[in-house]
């Protein structure tokens, strides 16, 4: 992979040693396909974070009295041979999802419950009626997990409000947290909900005293894109103006002389050309802004650009010829604080390249105890003497580990144990043409075991959600590639046109073509399939999730079609009822919301063909049950059709054991069984 360096090159030291892990010792050959059990149980460790003085771990864990449910755990690194020093089970309704240890001995826990009531346009779900969804609060603890308040909520004003904007305040969650200040040793920057106007306010808050001090008022217009690390103070803000009948971007830097904030021309954009430009940090020995923005290229690039002569630098602090930058990484150290340590590459896989040599020297000596698998760096302390990482790849899950004194690592576990290498296939990074020439890039998982020169196998076509997303190399975490691969499926994930991540040209191909050459693009990513003798042309299925699900109904009702049955999760089926509050995100309701067009399937209902399984959850607020209980009711005359609601389930991720057990047993099954034949 070729990248450029325009300012940050750096020696790097060289690598001390490191004991390779035995847990990664080959398997034995000829071992069963991965079992549904071990894909849906919960993770045996996740969401791992480091407290910033090394001295505690925080996680979620399956809870010791019922391993389908969470729990909090602390660990003290200098004892962490005795296991969890705190456990805490999730309560009865409550149900911890996410953990990060921060500084001043906090925990920050997110929770969420299940809930059915009236919305009235609070949120995502009906406007009249009641909406079965979930609430999510975070709440702060400290190392010894005593005591649990619900975090930062001190200041939120409900008095005098109607009983709906109360509910709609419960709803929504009335604070989170948005910068950690690594310096300061209690204050953070956290976001709160006005209880008047529902916007956004952020303030500098103590995690010792529970005070706060008003930074920034979000008046739904404007918002701060940029803080200072050091003091908090709002360095960059973002405003949305009409103009024309389409929406100007406007970005505004604070002037240190006056203390206004100044608009700057070059980085103005009209909302629909969806250009990124993102202030991400600041020079400190030019004053200069970084900025990550395609201003210049198809692809991402970080720049510095100088707010007082409202220009770019000429060139790229960091390009990548092939690949978006997607972020730029800062020190959180006193040492060298705010200085770049490195950057990330929007590859295949997220790589990050360390500039820093200290972090270079230690990534290069865990890649090297850990061939063949990615490395992430989490959390490290000041003076690297702890330092906790993450390793992975495409036929390991992910598994956390803590280096010590830079030479011993203490292996903290495996997100999934008892999974061999070699009970999924090897996976690749592909491109190939469409139909009208543009390139498609893809991810290329093989059955386990197959090789070049086999008999051609099944093969499933998987598209992604979104669509506005893109597909990562590296495990799956949704189950579903390791489940089809250790069964004997090749996997192709294309990264079709409207695919965001991969260049503005790929993302903006996609407005207005759901259903039309944004489905092309699948159906020849199966006859390249076939060219390619992976898989054999009769025995080819599609299956998809949210956007995905779309696309197998879609290919439902296209024809001639190169797939032998459709799998659709959670999908979307009638393109005119979509309306715009599928996204909590209003920039993106506003941008995408516009590109939603093409082929809509409920009016092409006759021209069902394909045996069709779908399912979905009866909680999901997304992609409400409405769009796959209307098109099962209306092919199901037409074709062999299943639908399946599954009780509880949400949108996205995380879920439920049982809906995870539940949904892949359904794929398997209708996989074997209903699927034309593409099992015989």
């Amino acid at each position: 992979m070729r990248y450029r360096l325009y300012r940050f090159l750096l020696a790097a030291m060289p690598a001390a040693g490191l004991a390779p892990d035995p847990t990664w010792a080959a398997q034995p050959a000829k071992i069963p396909p991965i079992s549904i059990e071990t894909l849906a149980r919960l993770p045996a460790l996740q969401s791992v974070s480091m407290s910033p003085d090394g001295k505690h771990l925080a996680a979620l864990i399956p809870s010791p009295g019922n391993p389908d449910e969470t729990a909090l755990a602390t660990w003290d690194t200098g004892a962490l041979a005795k296991g969890p020093a705190v456990v805490t089970p999730s309560g009865e309704h409550m149900k911890f999802i996410a953990a990060s240890a921060l500084k001043a001995g906090k925990i920050l826990a997110i929770a969420r419950q299940e809930w059915t009531g009236q919305l009235g346009g609070c949120g995502e779900g009906k406007l009249t009626g009641a909406t079965r969804t979930f609430i999510t609060k975070a709440y702060l603890t400290g190392d010894d997990q005593k005591n649990f308040e619900e975090a930062f909520a001190p200041g939120t004003r409900t008095t005098g409000l109607s009983r709906q904007t109360r509910e709609c305040l419960e709803l929504t969650g009335t604070a989170s947290l948005v910068d950690r200040l690594p310096l300061s040793p209690d204050k953070v920057i956290i976001r709160q909900l006005d209880g008047v106007s529902l916007a956004s306010n952020y303030y500098l808050y103590s995690l010792k005293t529970g005070k706060s001090e008003l930074l920034f008022r979000d008046n739904m217009r404007a918002s701060p894109s940029l803080f200072d690390s050091r003091t908090g103070k709002v360095l960059a803000r973002a405003e949305i103006e009409p103009k024309d009948g389409d929406y100007e971007r406007r970005v505004l830097f604070l002037d240190p002389k006056s203390g206004q904030f100044e608009p700057q021309p070059a980085l103005t954009t009209r909302l629909s050309d969806r250009y990124t430009v993102d202030p991400v940090g600041i020079d400190d020995a030019t004053g200069k802004y970084y900025v990550l923005t395609d201003q210049f290229s198809d692809k991402v690039q970080a720049r510095l650009y100088d707010a007082a002569k409202h220009r770019y630098d000429a060139e790229p602090v960091v390009a990548d010829a092939n690949h978006s930058i997607a972020r730029l990484l800062f020190s959180a150290r006193a040492a060298n604080f705010n200085q770049v340590t490195g950057f990330v590459i929007d590859g295949p896989q997220r790589e990050t390249v360390y500039v820093d040599p200290s972090l270079k020297s230690i990534q290069a000596s865990i890649k090297q105890a850990f061939p063949g698998q990615q490395v992430s760096l989490l959390d490290y302390t000041g003076d690297f003497s702890k330092v906790l990482f993450v390793t992975g790849s495409a036929n390991l899950p992910p598994a956390y580990h803590l280096l010590l004194d830079k030479k011993r690592v203490a292996n903290l576990g495996s997100t999934r144990s008892g999974i061999a290498a070699d009970q999924t296939g090897a996976e690749s990074w592909v491109r190939y043409k469409a139909r009208d020439g543009r390139e498609i890039p893809a991810i290329l998982d093989l059955p386990a075991g197959w090789k070049q020169g086999d008999a051609a196998a099944r093969a499933i076509v998987l598209p992604h959600g979104g669509p506005w997303a893109r597909d990562y190399m590296g495990w799956d975490a949704s189950g579903w590639v390791p489940l089809l691969t250790s069964r004997g499926y090749a996997v192709l994930r294309p990264q079709y046109r409207g695919s965001e991540g991969l260049g503005r040209g790929l993302w903006l191909a996609g407005d207005a073509q759901w259903g039309l050459k944004m489905s092309d693009d699948l159906d020849d990513g199966a006859a390249w399939l076939v060219s390619q003798g992976i898989a054999a042309k009769s025995r080819i299925a599609i299956f998809g999730y949210s956007y995905g699900g779309f696309a197998a109904i879609a290919a439902d009702v296209r024809s001639p079609s190169p797939f032998q049955c459709a799998i659709a999760g959670a999908p979307v089926a009638n393109l005119g009822r979509l309306g715009t509050s599928w996204s909590d995100n209003r920039l993106q309701r506003i941008m995408q919301g516009r590109t939603v067009k093409g082929m809509d399937p409920m009016r092409n209902t006759d021209k069902a063909h394909l045996p069709i399984m779908l399912f979905g959850g009866d909680r999901d607020v997304r992609v409400p049950p409405f769009h796959p209980r209307d098109y099962y009711e209306a092919v199901k005359d037409k074709v062999p059709a299943q639908y399946h609601v599954i009780p509880d389930m949400p949108h996205s991720m995380p879920w439920y054991p049982r809906q995870q057990r539940e949904t892949l047993g359904l794929i398997v099954d209708y996989l074997a069984r209903d699927c034309g034949s593409l099992d015989s």
